[in-house]
């Protein structure tokens, strides 16, 4: 049985989006101290949990946690930075796990780069928010497929070549949840840090204020030249870089 000083604390930290028959729970937000360039900077910190269950009973949600294994499932998070609610100016970035390029370094993509540049920008910035979706890696076919497709791309094929042909799309990545829980945050307009288009147009055709794109270029070498060259080729990227940092 849990407590209800256990249940009280909790409870306030909860927020239900409704999403039809199911529900978004948004549970923050929670201080985050982050080692950023070496500088202690303080984000809050929220995480969010798809279920099938709606309900606004914090004692039933907190007892169902212990009954599923979230361990084994993907959930997405977003780093706050700023009075990102009330500020008439907030940078946003949308960001793909990559569980490669964002724990281990890799230099096969940009992801890693991108994913520190963006949290550098946004607190340079002051006020901004950076979601990190789980659900995303190897543009949506998971951690496992993306390893196959690895293995595809060092016999020749692309990033886009190597999805079709484990019998993906090339990008099977959806932002839904992550805009309802932005719209959540921040009624504002939002500036968005990327290079992808479809970003921008899943934002716009979702209703939000897109005030201007931001693009993220960088950390061009010759481990990843080719798949930054597919990006702009076959996925649609927009290119505003340096003629010698282009990876051509």
């Amino acid at each position: 049985m849990i407590s209800k000083e256990i249940v009280s604390i909790l409870q306030e930290k909860i927020k239900l989006i409704e999403r039809g028959d199911k529900a978004i729970y948004l549970v923050g937000p929670i201080k985050l101290p982050v080692n950023l360039d070496g500088e202690t900077v303080l984000f809050n910190w929220y995480c969010w949990l798809l279920c099938d269950e709606v309900t606004l009973d914090a004692n039933r949600i907190i007892e169902k946690l212990s009954s599923t294994n979230l361990a084994e499932r993907q959930q997405s998070s977003v780093l706050v930075y700023g009075d990102f609610e009330q500020a008439n100016e907030a940078l946003i970035r949308m960001h793909s796990i990559c569980h490669t390029g964002d724990i281990f370094g890799s230099k096969r993509c940009d992801c890693g780069y991108q994913l520190k540049q963006s949290m550098r920008i946004i607190v340079d910035h002051g006020v901004g928010a950076l979601f990190y979706l789980a659900n995303h890696e190897g543009r949506g076919i998971g951690l496992f497929s993306k390893a196959m497709a690895y293995i595809l791309q060092e016999n020749g094929l692309d990033t886009v070549e190597a999805n079709i042909q484990l019998g993906f799309k090339a990008d099977a990545r959806n932002y839904d949840d992550a805009i309802r829980v932005l719209k959540t945050l921040r009624s504002k307009p939002v500036s968005l840090i990327t290079n992808n288009p479809r970003k921008m147009n899943a934002l716009k055709e979702a209703g939000m204020n897109v005030s201007e794109r931001m693009p993220i270029w960088g950390d061009v070498s010759d481990y990843n030249r080719k798949y930054l060259r597919t990006k702009i080729e076959k996925a649609g990227h927009l290119v505003e870089m340096a003629q010698d940092e282009q990876p051509f």
